[in-house]
């Protein structure tokens, strides 16, 4: 196997352009973000927070001053309310299981969407084990949530609602606020958390706004180190630890903070709220861009998701018709572009993607389909490389398949 991949890694040898659009699965961390963490590797404020000496006061220190931070970002006051974790699947594990344990013995109904990140439709999936009832709301060919279903779908059985701000891979910007009415208008007590991973950074988000009770965050996805995301939970909202252990700074997560990790999340932060408005702009015109080139350039083309501001500002997926999506990364990688087909998880499991599914797409133009997000650090002549690239890539292997029109 590492002799296969070292095969692979050689033939990639003398690339003259390289560009990264694979956010969605990990990212490339920013010189800035990585000069922010360096001192507290060996420097500074590398001891336990809770230990009474200057290591550990310098690491107290730096953990609160990154939660004050972030939850100026996320619009809440409280920096207790800001809880660090390892990343967005632990936040939502937090989440779910969390809010469902301290509620065990009441009302047992989970509502969620067809279309939420694995780690949440499978922490869904294990409750129901334990007795707990899950209801999945059906979406449109957009992605865009049935608000008539989620209304039918809560009951004053239902003790929690979690639905995406916006959606992972098809980027869809769902109508929290709308939604959250809703619920609460069929079940005050109802406790409505949503996964921001996809939001934080990206578009106008705000807890305090949209009063939601709990909302995941994730560091790599706004350029940020990979192993560290946050859970906002409300105060006044009571979810119990999923894990046991020493407890330091983070009540909700046991063991020693990565304290490196939180400042450089918090630096990563700093660096999307900046100019955030400018960012937001940026990233729109090469989504537009990467988008409208591809339909001018490539027949056969499927977007997957909305246009225009329904959609958020640094998501393409496109399915590629006659391709094989495997297919078209490695013959992507080898020209130096690097995009996802479909989800990561899903695509381990060698199964099409379940948010395609739910939209609507058919078995193979789910396959064929590829995942890109740009940032506020790509540039025009990124873009420009991807569209040399992508049209050839995309005709050879329609070439090897032995069709040239759609079927």
């Amino acid at each position: 196997m590492v002799e296969n991949v070292r095969e692979l890694l050689k033939a990639h040898e003398g690339l003259r352009h390289e560009v990264y659009l694979d956010i969605e699965n990990s990212s490339f961390v920013p010189a800035e973000v990585v000069e922010a963490m360096l001192p507290y590797f060996n420097q500074r404020a590398y001891g336990n927070p809770t230990l009474t000496h200057k290591p550990g006061w310098e690491a107290y220190e730096a953990i609160m001053e990154s939660a004050q931070k972030i939850a100026s970002f996320l619009g809440c006051k409280n920096l207790e309310e800001v809880n660090f974790t390892p990343g967005e699947t632990e936040a939502n594990n937090l989440a779910l299981l969390g809010a469902t344990l301290q509620l065990r013995g009441k009302n047992k109904k989970i509502v969620i969407s067809e279309v939420e990140p694995l780690s949440i439709i499978q922490v869904a999936e294990i409750l129901t084990k334990y007795g707990f009832t899950v209801t999945k709301v059906p979406v449109d060919t957009e992605g865009f949530i049935n608000i008539e279903k989620l209304e039918e779908a809560v009951d004053q059985n239902t003790i929690l609602v979690s639905l995406s701000a916006v959606n992972h891979e098809i980027g869809t910007i769902q109508p929290i606020k709308e939604a959250l009415k809703i619920v609460r208008d069929k079940n005050p007590n109802t406790i409505f958390h949503t996964d921001a991973s996809d939001a934080y950074g990206k578009i106008p988000f705000n807890v305090k706004d949209i009063d939601v009770d709990m909302a995941t965050i994730s560091s790599y996805k706004i350029l940020g180190p990979r192993g560290i995301g946050a859970l906002y939970v409300r105060k006044g909202i009571n979810i119990e630890r999923i894990l046991e252990g020493q407890i330091g700074t983070q009540k909700l997560w046991p063991g020693v903070e990565n304290t490196p990790l939180i400042v450089g999340f918090t630096k990563a932060s700093e660096l999307a709220f900046k100019n955030f408005e400018e960012n937001v702009r940026h990233m729109q015109k090469l989504r537009d861009k990467l988008i409208n080139g591809i339909f001018e350039k490539i027949p056969d083309v499927r977007l997957n998701g909305p246009k225009g501001e329904k959609r958020a500002p640094d998501n393409v997926n496109i399915s590629f018709l006659r391709c094989e999506g495997e297919a078209l990364t490695i013959e992507l990688s080898l020209n130096g572009v690097y995009v996802s087909s479909g989800s990561a998880c899903t695509r381990r499991l060698l199964q099409p993607s379940h948010v395609l599914i739910a939209i609507g797409r058919k078995f193979e133009e789910a396959h064929g389909s590829i995942l890109m997000k740009v940032t506020r650090i790509h540039k025009e002549e990124d873009i420009d490389y991807v569209l040399e690239v992508l049209p050839k890539a995309v005709e050879r292997l329609r070439g090897i398949t032995g069709t040239t029109v759609a079927e």
